[in-house]
């Protein structure tokens, strides 16, 4: 069958990035841009990729890209 929690895990996960697509940020951006960055930064950086920063810096971009 299968794991007895990986419903409850799809289902987070599922939640996690539609509530990123609500806040028109594209989900697989987001998760490739902090995996990559995160093993290399400093608690000090963290701030950088906190949701509403990461996305901040990233609306202009794509505005432009539009």
């Amino acid at each position: 069958m299968g794991d007895t929690g990986a419903g409850q895990r799809g289902a987070i996960l599922y939640t996690v990035v539609e509530s990123y697509s609500r806040r028109g940020i594209d989900a697989h951006a987001y998760i490739k841009d902090v995996l990559t960055r995160l093993p290399s930064m400093t608690n000090h950086q963290i701030h950088e990729i906190l949701l509403a920063n990461w996305a901040k810096t990233r609306r202009p971009l794509q505005q432009l890209a539009s």
